[in-house]
């Protein structure tokens, strides 16, 4: 917790906290995993679940604060806001902790318990609202009664990370392969929360001329492949996105359709299919959205595959599937909500198997190109 003093010095405490609380942290590790079918293709996991918070929101949530800090917007009373669907108000309910700050997460009623017990272990104080298109007004209405400052991930996600450098996620992936087989990934694939992520790693790889292409991979109840293969930022999506952390119900500002290569329509029943495949190959559970980048990656190396394209492929572990013990990890949870995953589990593993991706695991792709020609 910051100490009491003037206030006109606390943002320069508060930043030291956050940099002391940083450096006591490792980066990531990015594990490799080999696939029968794909005996030239070789896969990356980059696993953000290793972060004190558990996820990859842990980086976003202290950009967020530092962004407001140095935008002089945050100071020793202000209560802190999020609109969230849980990870990132994890993290952000951390840090408000350690600089000694009231922090609110605006949710959808459906948030999993586990991320809503450990945003209160943090000491934070959490609004569920029924629908989760509302959580942006609640969020913002209960900044202004708190006298607060609404963090806003779905808006400032891309401009708060420094897409440059600076240790960011697309910076760190890119030096952890450098002694790898294939150093430069043909394709880096992720799915998109606020899209900030993905907006951070097609930046970087213009940035720094490399030949890598960005595939983003979109659950089923989302508006960002809609709203990239129509060119229009007006689509929405009637109901949350069932898969926790990723998707939304519109194309949110932080997203940035022209740094995407490629989009892919994920059913809900492939992502969680494909999250307890890989929970199995990797001995350890991983969520429903590592579940959907691990289809992405299967989809772009099935297509290296199909060239007799040798290289490599990365994405990302988004969090631990610990979290998700009483949903995409409960055979009573998908039968509640009439989601059967049995046939995209073998589909799954014969395209592991095979190297051949099978279609009926996407509802839809697009590229670039195509998506020009529909403009």
């Amino acid at each position: 917790m910051v100490p009491e003093e003037n206030s006109e010095f606390w943002p320069s405490r508060a930043i030291r906290l956050l940099d002391a609380d940083a450096q006591r942290s490792a980066d990531s590790h990015l594990i490799p995993m080999a696939l029968p079918g794909f005996p030239n293709v070789d896969f990356y996991f980059k696993d953000e679940s290793c972060h004190p918070t558990g996820s990859l929101k842990h980086r976003l949530a202290r950009s967020l604060i530092l962004y407001g800090l140095c935008n002089g917007v945050i100071g020793p009373d202000t209560a802190l806001v999020e609109a969230s669907s849980g990870s990132t108000a994890v993290s952000e309910a951390y840090y408000a902790r350690l600089l000694g700050l009231k922090f609110y997460a605006v949710l959808p009623r459906t948030t999993s318990c586990t991320k809503i017990e450990a945003i209160e272990q943090y000491g934070g104080h959490c609004v569920l609202v029924d629908e989760p298109s509302a959580i942006y007004d609640e969020a913002r209405n209960l900044a202004a009664r708190t006298g607060g400052h609404y963090l806003d991930q779905f808006t400032f996600a891309e401009r708060a990370t420094d897409w440059r450098g600076n240790n960011n996620i697309a910076e760190s992936i890119f030096r952890q392969m450098a002694m790898e087989r294939h150093p430069i990934p043909r394709w880096v694939v992720m799915s998109p929360g606020t899209g900030g992520t993905s907006a951070t790693i097609g930046r970087y790889i213009l940035y720094k001329s490399l030949p890598t292409e960005l595939c983003v991979p979109d659950p089923e109840f989302s508006a960002f492949y809609e709203g990239w293969t129509e060119t229009g930022s007006t689509c929405c999506c009637k109901r949350g996105s069932r898969i926790e952390g990723i998707g939304r119900p519109r194309m949110e500002a932080s997203f940035l359709p022209n740094v995407v290569d490629a989009m892919l329509k994920i059913p809900d029943s492939a992502s969680i299919a494909a999250s307890r495949v890989l929970s199995k190959r990797l001995s350890r559970r991983v969520g429903g959205s590592t579940g959907t980048n691990f289809i992405g990656l299967l989809w772009a190396a099935s297509g290296m595959l199909s060239r007799n394209d040798a290289g490599s492929v990365v994405s990302l572990i988004c969090d631990s599937g610990e979290r998700y013990a009483q949903t995409y990890f409960s055979d009573d949870w998908l039968i509640e909500q009439g989601i059967d995953i049995t046939e995209d589990m073998d589909r799954i593993e014969k395209v592991m198997a095979t190297g051949v991706f099978d279609t009926a695991l996407i509802r839809g792709h697009c590229t670039q190109a195509q998506r020009r020609l529909r403009e």
